[in-house]
């Protein structure tokens, strides 16, 4: 007995010994040097990240630890993967800053990647680390000090000359990009940030697991903040616990996964396990989860399209149609194969009918498909390529024509055939702002 309760004792402190080993790593201090290895890391977790860019391509990245998130959902990847030569400097930790130089008139400098590890910065071009780097943070930015905090790029006019701004605990230093000078500033009402970017023309400072939107001139946070961070940058599932569950969906940074109106007007636009609804005539947006009034979804369609009073949401290689209605209607048989429904192999990128027509016009990848719904069996009548995009995130078709999404903006085209014969993207239109109502 004597000796097998030596050897729970001994399980014991073995097990806490490598919890309490692994959170150290989790934490992603200097002193662990960033490292998580062994650690699953869930962004739905409340994590507060490091530091936080977006690339080139403006999809952002968030910083944890050794990984890296790449845009508002998926699975961390190392950051190594990308930016290769933090493999051989883990001794410098974690990323504690981050931003990209965007600065048209400094082409040498134009769209480089800045991260700040310690007392040393690393610039990267396309993923490629630029000769002479890692260099010391004093040597590329003079009076800028070491172990900062965040850091975020800010254009003129939106600061007074193109600035870089820099935070250490509660001090901020402007640094002018043209002169190097630094100019040293207190902005009183705001948390220190623990990282920071410039996403849509505004300036968001998070704090631990929240964020605030910030003035960079001033510092100066109007509005109701601080906000939950996964309610708006990141695709999770379940609300925060003081969520307004509509401000989030209209207002999230997230891409849409699918919109469209229905016969009556109404529009119904998802994302995740969540739909946003606009009855027709109201202003007013709703929002709710997917599971509550399309169960049999549960989440994430990939493209929805109204024709004659019902829904068809296709998700993978399925066709899901609800009779449109208070609660709306599961018709029974379905879901059925998408290719046995409407002739196209999954996934899809978008589906979209126009009023008072019988033609869905699929898109996947770059190219759309017509398929004709009074045709039986129904298969594609015509097949166009569609080069404006490489993708897109969904689309709809309404009175006033045709409005492709992707990412955090739209672009709208007066019809399908302008559509398709277009040779230059349009005026692109933020998504949050112009079509959900929002301040940003």
């Amino acid at each position: 007995m004597k000796l097998v309760t030596q050897t729970l004792c001994l399980s014991l402190a073995l097990a806490l010994s490598y919890t309490h080993h692994q959170a150290g790593h989790q934490e992603g201090g200097h002193e662990g040097h960033g490292h998580t290895v062994g650690v699953m890391l869930d962004r739905c977790d409340g994590l507060e990240m490091d530091a936080v860019a977006v690339n080139e391509e403006g999809i952002p990245y968030f910083f944890k630890g050794d990984h890296v998130f790449k845009g508002f959902h998926g699975k961390a990847e190392l950051s190594n993967q990308s930016f290769a030569e933090l493999e051989d400097h883990q001794h410098l930790g974690h990323v504690d800053a981050a931003f990209r130089m965007h600065f048209e008139d400094r082409p040498t400098e134009h769209d480089h990647i800045f991260l700040f590890l310690d007392t040393k910065v690393f610039s990267y071009y396309k993923h490629m680390l630029e000769k002479g780097f890692p260099k010391d943070i004093s040597e590329v930015f003079p009076g800028i000090p070491d172990h900062l905090d965040a850091a975020v790029v800010c254009p003129a006019p939106e600061c007074e000359e193109d600035t870089v701004i820099f935070f250490k605990g509660d001090e901020i230093y402007h640094y002018n990009v043209k002169t190097k000078k630094v100019e040293e500033k207190k902005f009183e009402g705001m948390p220190n940030c623990t990282s920071a970017f410039r996403f849509m023309e505004h300036y968001y400072c998070f704090h631990g697991h929240q964020f605030s939107k910030f003035d960079p001139k001033t510092g100066e946070v109007h509005g109701r903040y601080p906000k939950e961070a996964r309610d708006y940058f990141m695709k999770c599932s379940k609300f925060g616990d003081t969520t307004d569950h509509t401000e989030r969906e209209r207002c999230s940074r997230v891409h849409l996964d699918a919109i469209t109106s229905d016969d009556a007007g109404n529009i119904y636009a998802f994302r995740g396990h969540h739909f946003l609804e606009q009855d027709a005539g109201n202003d007013t947006w709703s929002a709710d989860t997917i599971e509550s009034e399309f169960k049999e979804l549960h989440s994430e369609v990939d493209a929805v399209f109204s024709y004659e009073n019902h829904l068809y949401m296709i998700k993978d290689d399925e066709v899901y149609v609800y009779k449109v209605g208070e609660p709306h209607t599961h018709l029974e048989g379905y879901p059925k194969p998408l290719k046995k429904e409407l002739g196209v192999e999954g996934p899809i990128d978008a589906a979209f009918v126009c009023q008072d027509h019988h033609i869905a016009h699929i898109i996947k990848g770059k190219t759309v498909y017509a398929v004709d719904l009074k045709a039986s069996p129904r298969v594609p009548v015509k097949e166009r390529s569609f080069t404006l995009f490489d993708k897109v995130d969904t689309g709809m078709c309404g009175p006033d024509g045709v409005k492709l999404f992707k990412g955090n903006h739209y672009y709208h085209f007066p019809s399908v055939k302008v559509m398709l014969m277009a040779r230059a993207i349009p005026e692109e239109h933020k998504t949050a702002l112009e079509l959900f109502g929002c301040d940003h």
